[in-house]
C-alpha cells in the first residue's frame, strides 16, 4: 500500500509539472540543461523558473557615461577592460568579473591581430578552466560544432576577423575572463561583447568543467544538428487561407479554441506581376490576435526577418525559401481564442497561401504571449562617428510592462555610398538610466564584424540582404535570442545611436519580438 501511494504521489507531481509546462526546464542549472533548453521551442513562452536576469559585459567606449553628458556617443569602443591583474609577472586585461550564480551564454570577439591568451575562470578557482592561445574562439579546446561557434562573413583564418560561441556555460559562484596579450600592453584593438545570465541568489548550478563538456559531446552534436535544421511541425489542427485579397480588403481565420499554442506558420505572398513582390511584401500586414487582443501587426515580409523583397534566410525561428516561402516557428500560445488576419493596404490585389497548424498547450500563470511590433522611419539622419553633434538615438522599441526580449529585424535602405552602421545598441530595462547592455557597433551586435557587411546565415543571426559592396540601398540583418534572451519587470527600451562613416540619411524599419504578460 506504501509504495503504491509512492506511485500515486509520484504520477500526480508529474502531472503537475507538465500542466505547469516546467517538464525538462530543470531546477538544477547544468550545462546540459541549458543545451536543451536552447532547443525547445516551448520554454521561452514560459517565465523563467528558476529566474535570470540579463547581463551583458563588452568594450564599450568608456567616455560614454550619462546621455547627459559630453561623451555619450563616444566610438572608441576597443580595448575597454574593467581592470588590470598582475599574475605570475604578466599582465591580465579583465573582461568579465562576475559574481554567481550564473552562465555565460553568448561571447563575441573580433580583432586584427590575435597573437596572446584568453582565460576563462570559475568559482575563483586560481588556475583557469579554459586557455584559448589566441584571441580567437575558434581556437578553444572543444568541439562546440557550427551552430554554437560561428566565425563571422569577415574571419580570415590567420589573423583578422572574429567569432561568436553560443557553448553555454553555467558557474555556480563566479565567473571571470581575461586577456593576457602577447605584447605585455594592449597594441591592437581588442573589441568584445560577453552576454551572460544573472541567477537569483540560492539558484542550484552546476559549474562548467572541460570534462563535463566532453562528455556531452552526443548532445552537443544533437543540439547543433536540430539548430541547423530545424523541424517544422506539421502534426494538428490546420488552418487555412488561400484566396487574392483586393486593395484594401482583409482575409481572416480562426484558430482552434482553448488552450492552444501556434508551433508553424507558413505565408506566401505572390500576384502576376511578380515585379511588384517586395512592394507587395511590405503592404501586406500581418495581423494575429489571442484572447482578445491584438499582439503581432507587421509587415509579412518584415515579420519573416528578411525585411524587404523576401531574401532567402534560415534561422531557427524563422526560414525564408528559395521560393518566397516563409515559414515560423515561433510557439505561440493562447487561452481560449485566437485569430490570423492578413490586410493588404496596398494599391493592387494579392493572392495569400496561410497555414498555422496549432497544438494543445498547458496554459498557467507563467505563461506569456508572442509579440511582433514594427516601425519605420524615413530619412534618420546618420551623423559622421567622430563628428557627434546632433547625433540621435533611434528608438526600435518602447515596451511597458514584463516579459521577455527575443531579438529583431533590422532593415534599412541607406541613402549613402558609405557605411551607416557604426553606432551602439543600447538596451535599457526596468527603469535603467544607464543601459545593461552597451554595444560597439552595429554589425557586431548582429553577429559579426568588420563593415561593410556580407551576407551570412546562422541559427540566431542573419544578413540576408545587402544590395553593394558600399552597404548602399537594402541592408538587412536579424538577430533572435535564445540563452540570451532579456527578461524585464516593468519596462524595456531598446535605442540604437545613429552613427556612420559620413553623415546622411537611411530609411529604418524594425520588427522586435517579445513574449509577455497582460
Amino acid at each position: 500500500m506504501q509504495v503504491s501511494m509512492q506511485k500515486f504521489i509520484t504520477g500526480i507531481w508529474i502531472v503537475l509539472l507538465t500542466a505547469g509546462g516546467f517538464i525538462g526546464r530543470a531546477q538544477t542549472v547544468t550545462m546540459a540543461s541549458l543545451l536543451k533548453e536552447m532547443t525547445d521551442f516551448n520554454a521561452v513562452t514560459y517565465w523563467p523558473k528558476p529566474y535570470y536576469s540579463a547581463g551583458q559585459a563588452s568594450s564599450y567606449d568608456r567616455h560614454s557615461i550619462s546621455p547627459d553628458k559630453p561623451g555619450w556617443f563616444a566610438n572608441g569602443d576597443k580595448s575597454e577592460f574593467i581592470k588590470v591583474e598582475e599574475i605570475n609577472g604578466h599582465k591580465e586585461y579583465v573582461m568579465l568579473d562576475e559574481k554567481g550564480p550564473g552562465a555565460l551564454v553568448r561571447f563575441w570577439l573580433t580583432t586584427f591581430k590575435r597573437a596572446g591568451k584568453l582565460r576563462v575562470y570559475f568559482d575563483n578557482n586560481p588556475e583557469p578552466e579554459i586557455v584559448i592561445p589566441s584571441y580567437d574562439l575558434t581556437k578553444i579546446d572543444l568541439k562546440p560544432g557550427p551552430a554554437l561557434l560561428i566565425p563571422h562573413s569577415s574571419y580570415e583564418p590567420l589573423e583578422k576577423g572574429g567569432s561568436t560561441l553560443y557553448l553555454p556555460m553555467p558557474y555556480a559562484k563566479h565567473c571571470k575572463v581575461t586577456w593576457e596579450d602577447a605584447a605585455n600592453e594592449i597594441t591592437e584593438p581588442r573589441y568584445y561583447q560577453i552576454n551572460f545570465r544573472k541567477y537569483i541568489p540560492n539558484t542550484t548550478v552546476r559549474t562548467f568543467t572541460l570534462k563535463e563538456a566532453r562528455s556531452l559531446s552526443g548532445l552537443i552534436d544533437n543540439v547543433n544538428k536540430q539548430l541547423l535544421n530545424p523541424i517544422n511541425v506539421t502534426k494538428g489542427k490546420q488552418s487555412l487561407i488561400n484566396q487574392t485579397i483586393l486593395p484594401k480588403q482583409t482575409a481572416s481565420v480562426n484558430l482552434p479554441k482553448g488552450a492552444n499554442a501556434v508551433k508553424f506558420l507558413s505565408i506566401e505572398v505572390s500576384s502576376e506581376n511578380k515585379d511588384n513582390l517586395e512592394k507587395l511584401l511590405r503592404s501586406t500586414i500581418l495581423k494575429i490576435s489571442f484572447d482578445g487582443q491584438q499582439s503581432v501587426e507587421c509587415p509579412v515580409g518584415d515579420f519573416s526577418g528578411s525585411g524587404v523583397g523576401g531574401k532567402p534566410l534560415q534561422s531557427w525561428y524563422r526560414t525564408v525559401t528559395a521560393n518566397g516561402e516563409i515559414i515560423s516557428r515561433w510557439t505561440m500560445p493562447y487561452q481560449k481564442t485566437a485569430s490570423i488576419s492578413l490586410e493588404n493596404q496596398g494599391d493592387q490585389s494579392v493572392s495569400i497561401k496561410v497555414k498555422a497548424v496549432s497544438q494543445l498547450y498547458s496554459w498557467n500563470s507563467n505563461s506569456m504571449y508572442f509579440n511582433a511590433h514594427w516601425k519605420f522611419t524615413e530619412k534618420v539622419p546618420i551623423k559622421k562617428w567622430d563628428e557627434t553633434d546632433g547625433a540621435i538615438e533611434w528608438e526600435l522599441n518602447r515596451i511597458k510592462g514584463k516579459g521577455i526580449f527575443l531579438g529583431d529585424s533590422f532593415a534599412v535602405f541607406n541613402h549613402m555610398h558609405t557605411w551607416y552602421g557604426e553606432g551602439d545598441q543600447k538596451l535599457y530595462v526596468d527603469c535603467e538610466t544607464f543601459p545593461s547592455e552597451f554595444g560597439t557597433g552595429a554589425e557586431d551586435y548582429y553577429n559579426t564584424s568588420w563593415a561593410p557587411v556580407v551576407l551570412y546565415q546562422s541559427p540566431f543571426a542573419n544578413a540576408p540582404r545587402a544590395d553593394a559592396e558600399d552597404s548602399y540601398g537594402h541592408n538587412t540583418f536579424t538577430r533572435t535570442r535564445n540563452l540570451d534572451g532579456v527578461t524585464f519587470k516593468t519596462d524595456f527600451k531598446y535605442d540604437l545611436e545613429m552613427l556612420g562613416w559620413a553623415n546622411g540619411t537611411a530609411d529604418c524599419a524594425a520588427t522586435t519580438y517579445w513574449y509577455g504578460f497582460r
